[in-house]
Formats: structure tokens, sequence, C-alpha cells
């Protein structure tokens, strides 16, 4: 018999009743330090105190209305993000999914008003995810996602990351733009080289193409910069985001370029929830801790110490940890064992962490993270290893 919530995820019995910044708390009253946050969501942990007040002095005034009005908390929010980037406009929306659509739809749009209706297709990078709703599937490219849905909707050239001879004959006639994320969150946690998104916009340059950047993940300021494609010093024409900009409340958004977004007119798009008053207030909470003065440099700081706890516990467990990958506080863990075995044995040792692709355990911790959390992340890990190489039978080398 089928469950009444639509059984699409895994059947995991841990649940929880409250939250405090990096930790989760069950019914019964245990403890687990979160270094999921939601898969990079809760990015000021759990129950910020000027994210709740934000939420609460919004809730005692205005829910909804509709974007038929104007509602000035979203007017000032978009302010907030073109002051701070490369972009002219932004779009709300209530996850990274729906700013991945309007992307792909702006992308789009903006070729046909300049007069070339046939370039609708982008060039994608495997082991992509830009979402679940069949544009981003498609986009995306992994069959995992894509069987049992139908023919993968048209319009997406998928190349291996870094493949310049396979990424030069993706481009044609047909090619509007080019989708990366500057750091493949499922995908492993893959950084893309500074190199190769330099490359990327050059190319776009050249051909008159959109640079689409998928930032849902690695966005708001996970590296430690606000946006991961900064210290590249490559910008996009186009960026989703989401997850981190909500804090944990539903928000996403799509940005870009005055020339980017010149096609998207009056009943081109729409969302019925995108940039509500309750979303919108959270959204400017959100900005206002990560954009104050210092934040980010902590940010660094801690993250620098993450990475280099980590790279000791590789060197005492290398028959578990292979590699330390990522940036900032958006980290992995190439692993050795069944990536799976490791989240699970860290579970047990009330760490939450997430699984991605190329066999990579992902960290993804608040960004108010401190020593003590790290300290409590690393001992944890290890009590993991330790359960792993007992279970194995082999002792610690």
């Amino acid at each position: 018999m089928i469950s009444p919530v639509l059984p699409t995820y895994s059947n995991n019995p841990l649940g929880f009743e409250r939250g405090e910044g990096a930790w989760l708390i069950t019914a019964e009253g245990e403890r687990y330090l979160d270094f999921m946050a939601g898969i990079a969501v809760n990015a000021l942990g759990h129950c910020h105190p000027h994210l709740v007040e934000a939420l609460k002095a919004q809730s005692e005034k205005l829910w909804h209305t509709s974007n038929v009005f104007r509602i000035e908390g979203q007017v000032r929010l978009a302010e907030r993000l073109v002051a701070a980037t490369f972009a002219d406009t932004v779009f709300f929306t209530n996850s990274g999914t729906e700013a991945i659509e309007c992307a792909i739809k702006m992308a789009r749009r903006a070729q046909a008003v300049r007069g070339r209706p046939e370039r609708y297709r982008l060039v994608t990078f495997e082991g992509a995810f830009h979402g679940r709703s069949l544009a981003a599937i498609a986009a995306g490219g992994q069959e995992k996602y894509l069987e049992g849905f139908g023919p993968p909707m048209a319009g997406f050239d998928q190349v291996p990351l870094g493949d310049e001879a396979a990424l030069s004959a993706a481009l044609g006639p047909e090619t509007a733009g080019i989708l990366v994320e500057p750091i493949q969150g499922e995908g492993g946690v893959r950084v893309v080289p500074d190199a190769l998104l330099q490359h990327l916009r050059d190319l776009c340059t050249h051909h008159d193409l959109l640079l689409v950047f998928d930032e849902v993940q690695c966005g708001v300021g996970r590296t430690g910069r606000l946006f991961a494609h900064e210290v590249s010093g490559v910008t996009p024409d186009i960026m989703a985001i989401a997850k981190g900009i909500g804090g944990g409340f539903p928000l996403g958004a799509c940005l870009a370029t005055e020339a980017a977004g010149a096609g998207m007119t009056k009943g081109t798009h729409g969302s019925t929830f995108g940039g509500n008053p309750l979303a919108v207030a959270v959204g400017h909470a959100v900005l206002d801790v990560v954009m104050e003065h210092g934040f980010l440099d902590r940010v660094n700081a801690t993250a620098g110490q993450l990475r280099q706890s980590l790279l000791g516990l590789k060197d005492r467990y290398p028959t578990i940890i292979d590699e330390v990958r990522g940036t900032g506080l958006m980290l992995g863990l190439k692993t050795r064992v069944e990536n799976i075995a490791l989240v699970e044995a860290a579970r047990q040792e009330h760490l939450l962490a997430v699984g991605a692709g190329e066999n990579v355990v992902r960290l993804l911790p608040p960004l108010t993270i401190g020593e003590a959390e790290i300290g409590a992340a690393i001992g944890s890990l290890e009590r993991a290893c330790e359960r792993l190489l007992a279970a194995e039978g082999r002792a610690a080398q």
C-alpha cells in the first residue's frame, strides 16, 4: 500500500522536532550536528534570531497578495541583489528548479528577440544537476533522473567537463548559451577551474551566446564569497540562485543583465508565490547577516580550519578517505569505501552529511559554525571511520 506521503524520498525514520544553530534535536532530545544544512539551504543554521524576528514581524503585517501588485520588500531585495552583483534585474521564484526554468526561458527568449529564434539549445556538462522539472532533468542529462519520463525535452547538449573538443563540437547555429555550475554539488563537489569559466565566457562573448551560471547550491556565501564565480573574475549573463538566499524559507531568484533579460516582457513569465512578502522578508534578513562587514571573512577562516582538520583525518584514515575537495564551506570527501557507508556511520555518531556523485560525501554546514562545531564534526567523522575499519576487521594505518 502506498504511503500518504508519495514515497519519492529515502525511508529514513530519523526526524527532528527543533533546531538550534548547527544542531538538530529529535523529540527524544537526541542532538545531531547538521553538516547537511538542508543541502546548503540553512545557510545561517536553525532558528537564527534575525531570521526568526524578520519572519515574525512580517507575518503580523502581510503574507501574500499577488505579483500583479507592487511588493515593496521584493523591489528592495531586487535592488540589493543588483547592487551586490553583475545583474540589472531579478525575477523571484520559490525554488532553484524554478530559477533554472526562468534562466532557460530567458536565454532562449533573449536570442529570439535578437532575431534568432532558431537559437534555443544550451550546452550543459556531464555530472550536472539543475533540478527536477522536465527541462531541468534534460539539462542535467543524468539517466537516473530521466528514466521513465519519456523522451527528454529537446534543447540540451551535454559534454564532459573540461573536454575542449567536445565543447567546440557542441556549439552550432542553434546554440543559445552555455549553462554551468561553478561548483558541481551533486556531481561530486567538482570545482570548475577559473580558466575554464573564463574560456566559457570568452566563447559566449565571441559567439554572442548567453553564459548562464547555476549557483543554487554554491551561492550566497557558501564559498566565502557572496557568489562562487566572483573569485574567477568571470561574470555571467544570467544566474539562478536559491537555497541559501532564503535560509530555510522557500525563495529563489533568476538574476540577469539588462541585455539578457530584455525579452522577458509583460506576460512572458510569472509566479504565484515567487517573491511574496514573507519570502522576501527572510531574504532581506539573510543578506543583512551575510553581507555584514567581516562575515565572509569569518566564513573563509572557518573553512580553512575545517579543511585542515579534514586533511588530517584523510592522513589518519587513508583507506577510507581518498581526497578532500571543494572550497569554502562546500566541501567533499571522496571515499575509498561506499560513500553511503560513511554517511551512515557518521549519522550513528550524530553527524549529518549527504552523499554526492563520484563516491563523495558532501559537508555543507551552516556558515555560522565555529571551532566547537568543527571539533565535534571531526570527532564524529573519526569515530565513524573507526566504525568502518572495525566492520572490515582492519586497523587504522
